[in-house]
């Protein structure tokens, strides 16, 4: 009844304003308002266009003027919220993201801490409550249980399967694509043939066979020497009456081999038969790998050891926890530098997977040699024989941004991505967090966490959480800074034995800029700005490293000492190289 009402009570105003219009004699009005049934569209404007411009029908000029101009107003408005529904939509879908993300992580990694790892039936029966309690505490870790392992894939295999992000990829390809025809191109000008010789490629991976036996050599040692020191020590240490005295004269043979059998003798026969920049990174990185995977397998299983007591009331002892040598040799392998006695393993092995990714290397590896090949070897070898003046240094800085930040990507994406999947993958591997999101760090606290993911871990738990143990949790700001000092000196020895010379440019940018970075560009800053901030610090810091690098190396083939001292090998050579040789300064 009511809406039946409100219809006669409409239609009855509706009949006595026509019939005013009527009685007013105002017959253009009406027909008017009986020729606008609808919304007029646009077309059907543009179609009466001409009417109302040539003034022949009022009552057409008055709709173009009128609704026209309401038409382009809605119209406009239309779009003014369409364009803040998609900026509202992008953000709200951004914001979703990150807290889904962040929402699994932690449920991923809550539920992986509630679930007891599975120990072998080889081992020792399960530890009481006091035997556990005092694991915990020899064990000293801030997080209790340590690193937790799930089954997780890479975030790049994750992003890859987005066509946008994969377009990413197919533009540095596009980009390997354009180097290599510019260098063939450039080649055949010069050389009138095509030079496919690759020698700069030969040269930085020279003496490969001694490399594989130095390898080898290495690898083997650590098999064995680690393991059975362990072994021996665990098998003895609740049976002799100098447990303390066992215990000191063991970790002395260990720590012995570790600076010398590991440490000493592979930079030994690096530097003794000059190895190449690319076969010393080889040995030195193993060098490195090996000797943080012994000291995790040696500080994750004396806890366990030690946990173990004496039965008083049958005075037997409960068999010590040893690890098997499977065990122990799946770890050398495997891509990780946390030891434990089990990880998390997929079912099967996707070859196809394996030689995708062990393509992939290879392509990063020609992609480096095509970088330097075009950006980098003709700049430098032409400076160098230049007089050093601030301009010059300035524009080198620059001009080597582009080639530092390539290499830093295919640094990443071929050591961090596709070689570390590669063994992963052949190893049935399941957790794959090798690095995290650091591309999108807003400081550099955050991207020293996330871009290696690997390293962090063994610095974070071994080095920051054992200081904090052994200082009872009063210096964190000390035990930061005994990260960030070992970090450096351990990147700055690789450079240097690879290079064959001593030039701390990375120690000063790591100690000076990267600690300072840290604590400027805190996890508190968010934003867009902070992100562009912290790429254009590191863009910088890639120019910087690869230009004074690059200078210091040309610098000392070009101006070599005849029995320099000791003093002369670590002084830098770049500066002065130019004045020992340019005709100009000697007259």
């Amino acid at each position: 009844m009511n809406i039946e009402s409100n219809r006669l009570t409409r239609g009855f105003h509706f009949k006595t304003r026509l019939s005013e219009g009527m009685e007013s004699g105002d017959d253009s009005v009406m027909r008017c308002r009986s020729a606008l049934p609808k919304m007029p569209t646009i077309s059907d404007l543009d179609g009466m266009g001409g009417e109302g411009s040539n003034g022949e029908n009022p009552c057409n000029g008055e709709i173009h003027s009128n609704g026209k101009m309401e038409v382009e107003r809605l119209i406009s408005k239309k779009l003014q919220l369409k364009r803040k529904a998609e900026h509202l939509k992008f953000d709200l879908m951004r914001q979703f993201d990150s807290q889904v993300l962040e929402f699994m992580d932690s449920l991923i990694e809550e539920s992986a801490s509630l679930e007891p790892a599975p120990v072998p039936a080889v081992f020792s029966p399960p530890l009481s409550d006091k035997e556990r309690s005092k694991l915990r505490h020899l064990q000293g870790s801030s997080q209790g249980q340590g690193k937790q392992f799930v089954f997780r894939r890479s975030l790049l295999d994750e992003l890859f399967e987005v066509n946008h992000i994969r377009t990413i990829y197919h533009m540095f390809i596009a980009l390997l694509i354009l180097f290599i025809l510019s260098t063939l191109v450039v080649d055949f000008i010069d050389e009138g043939r095509l030079v496919l010789d690759f020698d700069l490629l030969v040269y930085v991976f020279g003496q490969f066979p001694l490399v594989v036996i130095t390898w080898i050599c290495m690898f083997l040692s650590v098999l064995v020497v680690p393991y059975s020191l362990f072994h021996t020590w665990a098998s003895h240490y609740h049976e002799s009456h100098h447990g303390t005295l066992w215990s000191l004269l063991l970790g002395a043979l260990f720590l012995l081999y570790q600076g010398l059998g590991l440490g000493f003798l592979p930079t030994f026969v690096v530097v003794k038969n000059s190895f190449p920049p690319a076969s010393c990174f080889i040995i030195i990185l193993e060098q490195v790998r090996l000797m943080m995977k012994a000291h995790s397998y040696i500080r994750e299983n004396v806890p366990k050891v030690l946990a173990l007591e004496k039965d008083k009331s049958s005075s037997s002892l409960v068999s010590p926890r040893i690890p098997q040598l499977s065990h122990y040799i799946y770890f050398l392998f495997a891509p990780t530098l946390i030891y434990r006695d089990k990880y998390p393993r997929n079912p099967i092995i996707r070859w196809s997977y394996v030689a995708s990714k062990l393509l992939q290397v290879l392509g990063c590896l020609f992609y480096a040699y095509y970088v330097f090949v075009r950006l980098c070897i003709p700049q430098f070898r032409s400076i160098s024989q230049q007089l050093f003046d601030l301009r010059a240094m300035v524009l080198c800085v620059f001009n080597s941004i582009l080639p530092g930040v390539l290499v830093l990507f295919l640094a990443f994406f071929a050591f961090l991505h596709c070689w570390l999947n590669a063994f992963a993958e052949m190893l049935r591997f399941a957790d794959r967090m090798f690095y995290k999101d650091w591309w999108n760090s807003t400081s550099f606290a955050n991207y020293y966490r996330t871009w290696n993911v690997v390293v962090h871990d063994w610095l974070y738990y071994y080095v920051y959480c054992d200081f904090l143990w052994m200082s009872k949790k009063r210096f964190r700001a000390a035990g930061m800074l005994l990260v960030f000092t070992m970090s450096a000196v351990v990147h700055e020895y690789i450079l240097a034995i690879c290079f064959g010379f001593f030039y701390p440019v990375l120690f000063c940018l790591f100690m000076c800029f990267g600690m300072m970075f840290n604590f400027i560009l805190h996890d508190r800053r968010k934003g867009p700005i902070w992100n562009v901030i912290m790429w254009t610090a590191l863009f910088l810091g890639q120019g910087v490293i690869i230009c004074l690098y690059s200078q210091e190396w040309y610098a000392r083939r070009y101006c070599p000492l005849q029995e320099p001292s000791f003093l002369e090998l670590l002084k830098p050579r770049s500066w002065s190289c130019h004045l020992q040789t340019n005709p100009a300064v000697d007259s």
